[in-house]
């Protein structure tokens, strides 16, 4: 079973900074397509950038510049390393983990940007 856990979130001010981790467990993680998802209250969620096990890196065209997105397969962890935060960031932070037709989420984790 692969499990998906995220930390990092929190309350931060407008222009500041946060870092999101995600450790896979109970799979090979480097062959997983990893991304970071955001949903706020009322909306959809939506992609905000996913590495694929290659290297290759998207970002959503609201966080170009801001944020950062990396890997570390051996640590079978993600990040998002997140500057200059605006308080339209504010949402639930989701990683994902898909490999073909399989998909696995976290639990997501808080991130409110506000003064």
């Amino acid at each position: 079973q692969v499990q998906l856990v995220e930390s990092g979130g929190g309350l931060v001010q407008p222009g500041g900074s946060l870092r999101l981790s995600c450790v896979a467990s109970g799979t090979i993680f480097s062959i997983y397509t990893m991304g970071w998802y955001r949903q706020a209250p009322g909306k959809q969620r939506d992609l905000v950038a996913s590495i694929v096990s290659g290297g290759s890196i998207n970002y959503a065209d609201s966080v170009k510049g801001r944020f950062t997105i990396s890997r570390d397969n051996a640590k079978n962890t993600v990040y998002l390393q997140m500057n200059s935060l605006k308080p339209e960031d504010t949402a639930v932070y989701y990683c994902k983990a898909t490999y073909f037709k399989y998909t696995y989420w976290g639990q997501g984790t808080q991130v409110t940007v506000s003064s």
